[in-house]
């Protein structure tokens, strides 16, 4: 997976990612469901809830273990992450004992977050961000839904149900919305092209942080340390992405629980469950999930699905839909924070 170029080394990656994933445990896929027979009944009846169907045609799922997960996360880094190679490579040296040393640190240190982050997903739609328009997947990790089970004695068909129908809305989102999938990717890929290492705007950075404390904890919460570090330019992606992922988790998780129908009548266990999990961590856990903007990620069920609920209760239960009209519909993280504004913005189309 290496290469010379690279200032990642991706092998290394891949090898730290899986040895910590291994540590916990979990290489059985038990309980293993099968999908096939129940994927067409719940993509109607996302559509029933949302007014979405995907246009990629019926969904493909995979139940893997965690080193497949970690290596298909791998794979999208490395053609999210490509422009940005590119152009390191030319700003940056690539050859010598510290390019080779600083090469083995960014591969671990992308590792350890990899292999943490495998213990605990449960499923994924991977848009596989560079690859060919119909080059999408449903990941189920089978390993950590076989041990959220035992965990807590949840039955398994009716868990990965659950589980899989946010996954299936994801795909509807991206799918079923004919400009969605071409709006992310170009602002992850414009996001990933502003990338500098330079490190005077890296000093810069710091030293806007110390003049402007409670603002740079903010951009913290909302990026990682890559949001303190951003140029404005960035900070505007990374609010535009986080408004967008607010969004769409939140009603991943809203069409989740309305759509399961009598599928999966505990549910609500579940999902009191879920939102216990994503609360719970100790100091250090909590401050890793801050730095690396994990922590910003899972804020984003709550905050998307308080903006759904407001939205609705000011303008009926099909004011998201205008959401998939057109890109400028979308709102943004600060709207999400502060529904109202984006209601006002939208005017007479949510009237």
């Amino acid at each position: 997976m290496a290469t010379a170029e690279s200032p990642i080394d991706w092998r290394r990656a891949e090898q730290v990612a899986t040895h910590i994933a291994g540590r916990h445990g979990g290489s059985d896929s038990s309980a293993f469901v099968d999908f096939s027979d129940i994927i067409p009944r719940l993509e109607d009846q996302i559509e029933e809830t949302t007014g979405l169907r995907s246009l990629a045609g019926p969904a493909t799922v995979e139940v893997i273990d965690r080193p497949a997960w970690i290596r298909a996360n791998i794979t999208s880094f490395q053609h999210m992450l490509a422009p940005a190679i590119d152009e390191w490579t030319v700003k940056m040296p690539t050859s010598g004992w510290a390019a080779g040393v600083s090469r083995q640190v960014v591969g671990a240190e992308l590792g350890a977050l990899l292999g943490w982050m495998g213990t605990r997903v449960l499923g994924q739609y991977d848009l596989l961000v560079g690859r060919a328009e119909d080059d999408d997947a449903v990941y189920m990790v089978g390993p950590n839904l076989a041990g959220m089970e035992r965990k807590f004695g949840f039955e398994p068909e009716e868990f990965r149900t659950w589980v899989l129908l946010h996954e299936l809305t994801h795909r509807a989102q991206f799918t079923g919305v004919a400009w969605m999938r071409g709006h992310f990717t170009n602002l992850v890929e414009t996001s990933v092209r502003l990338a500098n290492p330079d490190p005077h705007r890296i000093a810069d950075a710091v030293r806007e942080a110390f003049s402007d404390r409670d603002r740079a904890m903010q951009q913290v919460r909302d990026g990682g340390v890559f949001g303190l570090i951003a140029s404005p330019e960035q900070r505007e992606l990374i609010q535009q992405i986080a408004g967008l992922m607010s969004l769409l988790e939140g009603h991943g998780d809203v069409t989740m629980n309305r759509a399961v129908g009598k599928l999966v009548p505990s549910a609500p266990r579940f999902a009191a469950v879920m939102q216990a999990r994503r609360k719970r961590s100790n100091p250090l856990s909590r401050l890793v999930l801050r730095l690396t903007g994990i922590e910003g990620k899972l804020n984003q069920y709550a905050a998307g699905e308080r903006f759904i609920a407001a939205i609705e209760a000011e303008a009926g239960p099909h004011a998201v839909d205008v959401c998939w009209l057109a890109p400028v519909n979308l709102p943004s993280l600060e709207e999400i924070r502060n529904p109202k504004n984006w209601l006002d913005r939208m005017g007479a189309l949510v009237g």
